[in-house]
């Protein structure tokens, strides 16, 4: 891949969700080369960038300014300059910004690349041991207005829901979901994904329910659950 004299291209660049390790090689040659990295968290990425000894100016975007960043970011591409956009961990635009961007990229008609790599959900949904060759991808619920209708509509969702969640409203979600999916409804709930603690539970929601409330949560969780049959 040569960046050279390549005029205003934006890249989306996954990180990893807790492993260093996870981190591509063509990731790093990326935001090496390119002239400026968007980030969600310049503390968080900056920990990331000194590790693999990136020296590339990085400037904030993250979801309470991205709305009015948005022109001044397509107006340095439309100048030629190649800009990367990172979140703190995973796939930018999975539950983190980037769509916006994204969006005005293809408006302008200004190429955009997104690499492969770290996505939390994915390595959940696999390891849950519940059907995956076809699922939805809910991300975090409402936290309150919509939330109880979105769960009324999702109770009658055949294929398997993949949530993110924190580990204090954990066990509401959890709850929640045994009160409309019911409590024999199959379940997996897997946390800090690729780090030292990594733990799947994997049960009825009643048994996973059962399971932390015994066992405070810690971490953040991305919960699978089996579709209506």
């Amino acid at each position: 891949m040569n960046l050279e004299n390549h005029s205003g291209k934006l890249y989306l660049v996954p990180t990893p969700i807790g492993n260093l390790e996870d981190m591509t090689f063509r990731a790093i040659k990326v935001l090496q080369n390119v002239d400026l990295i968007l980030a969600e968290d310049t503390r968080t990425s900056g920990k990331l960038l000194k590790h693999f000894e990136i020296g590339t100016q990085m400037q904030s975007h993250h979801m309470h300014n991205e709305h009015h960043m948005v022109n001044q970011i397509i107006n340095r591409l439309k100048n030629g300059e190649n800009i990367a956009l990172i979140s703190d961990a995973g796939t930018p635009a999975i539950s983190d910004p980037g769509f916006l961007l994204t969006r005005a990229c293809i408006q302008n008609q200004i190429e955009i690349e997104c690499l492969p790599g770290a996505t939390a959900f994915v390595p959940a949904l696999v390891n849950s041991g519940l059907p995956n060759d076809k699922f939805v991808f809910e991300g975090f619920l409402p936290v309150k207005k919509g939330r109880q209708t979105r769960l009324t509509f999702l109770a009658e969702e055949t294929r398997t829901m993949i949530f993110y969640e924190s580990p204090h409203k954990l066990l509401k979600t959890l709850t929640q979901f045994s009160e409309y999916f019911g409590a024999d409804r199959l379940a997996s709930v897997s946390r800090e994904l690729t780090k030292i603690y990594e733990e799947t539970i994997r049960g009825n929601i009643q048994e996973v329910i059962h399971h932390f409330e015994n066992k405070a949560p810690k971490g953040e969780f991305v919960i699978i659950v089996a579709g209506k049959k």
